[in-house]
């Protein structure tokens, strides 16, 4: 996705159904958080490219950018990614904690599995207005945990801490708000029930590859 110029992006399909996050995310926001604002993003991604020399870029250059194009292009264009990196690493009926060289992984960074969980808590918790929680592998390979305002991410040059997005929460209300009102933290903690480990797995593994190569 990230080197397919803009003007050929597809829309993705939502890989399970609305209903099949319940109870921890419910069909009704899952319903109207994917057709209403991440179709929003995609919608207004292509319609703010039209006609500008942006239409043969793709979200790598965008997000190398982030700083000199259009407020238009930029948050269109990281609402579109984030959110179809964020279907992914759902899924009903997941494994409690990743395994194997990847669980390794997270304890060398954090110490142990809920250690990273409460790091991730925190950033997700602690994200002032609308944004996003990130697990991110860096330059150097290693995990870390970040968050980001509004619809930006890791990819992008403006970012606090740059790297390459593996897991990613919405904070944005709309991603919980039918459910949970004002509560975000039980958000956060439902979140973990329906990560999905093996995408986020996979995830790494592609990217510490491409990074040794």
């Amino acid at each position: 996705m990230l080197d397919t110029k803009i003007k050929d992006l597809q829309f993705p399909r939502l890989p399970y159904a609305y209903k099949d996050l319940e109870p921890h995310i419910d069909a009704r926001t899952m319903e109207i958080h994917y057709t209403k604002h991440h179709r929003g993003y995609f919608d207004k991604l292509i319609a703010a490219i039209k006609d500008t020399n942006f239409t043969g870029s793709t979200l790598r250059e965008l997000f190398n950018t982030a700083d000199r194009i259009p407020a238009a292009v930029r948050n269109n264009g990281g609402g579109f990614y984030n959110h179809a990196l964020f279907w992914n690493v759902l899924s009903p009926g997941v494994d409690a904690q990743p395994s194997g060289k990847f669980a390794l992984a997270i304890r060398d960074a954090f110490g142990t599995f809920e250690n990273m969980q409460k790091e991730f808590n925190t950033a997700a918790a602690n994200r002032f207005g609308s944004g996003w929680a990130w697990l991110i592998v860096g330059a150097d390979k290693k995990l870390a945990i970040t968050s980001s305002p509004n619809q930006d991410n890791p990819w992008m040059n403006v970012a606090e801490l740059k790297g390459t997005p593996i897991l990613g929460l919405d904070v944005w209300e709309h991603a919980y708000y039918l459910k949970y009102q004002n509560r975000r933290p039980d958000y956060i903690s439902a979140f973990w029930n329906v990560v999905n480990w093996r995408e986020v797995e996979k995830n790494y593994f592609d990217t510490t590859k491409s990074l040794s190569e």
